[in-house]
């Protein structure tokens, strides 16, 4: 059943809206095929990231987007892809971006639904991943100001200096 939102919710998100560019999923399938480098960003809860994303997603929620989007992403000219559950934190999202200067900001319409019935290849733990909850510790990253990332206390070792896909430079990867 799909949540009911307030009017006065719903006028922020339509405002939001006029000034975002939205896409649905075909239109974002197609985007992938012809490989238009672009970033997506899971700009949902922690809680839902954790139950599953799109696979090369980067996880910056909304109650943090903005405080870490320059730090992450400093490239204002960068395709920003934003998808939450359904479409509508993102366009929030998207709408604060742009004022904070991103030119290419693209809220994905149907969002975490949309992607899950499309077929595009999804990062979902399995259930005995979700029981299990590894001591996590906070290490600060060489080379981003202020920015933490979780660790598997096993994983210390990994050179401080890469980010999960690998790069050196504390960018998030660029999917084509």
């Amino acid at each position: 059943m799909a949540r009911q939102h307030s009017p006065g919710f719903l006028a922020v998100v339509n405002d939001a809206n006029t000034r975002v560019k939205q896409i649905d999923i075909d239109q974002y399938r197609r985007m992938r095929e012809a490989r238009e480098p672009h970033i997506l960003i899971d700009v949902r809860e922690e809680s839902e990231w954790n139950a599953g994303h799109a696979a090369g997603a980067v996880h910056l929620g909304k109650g943090i987007i903005e405080r870490d989007i320059e730090t992450r992403i400093p490239d204002h000219n960068a395709c920003l892809v934003l998808y939450c559950s359904g479409g509508y934190r993102s366009a929030l999202s998207g709408d604060n971006l742009q004022k904070m200067g991103y030119r290419n900001v693209i809220s994905l319409d149907g969002g975490w639904r949309a992607l899950q019935a499309s077929g595009l290849p999804l990062e979902i733990p399995s259930p005995e991943q979700k029981q299990s909850k590894p001591a996590v510790k906070h290490v600060p990253q060489e080379g981003a100001l202020h920015r933490s990332r979780a660790l598997h206390k096993d994983a210390l070792a990994e050179e401080p200096q890469q980010n999960r896909a690998g790069q050196a430079d504390g960018h998030p990867p660029v999917v084509q």
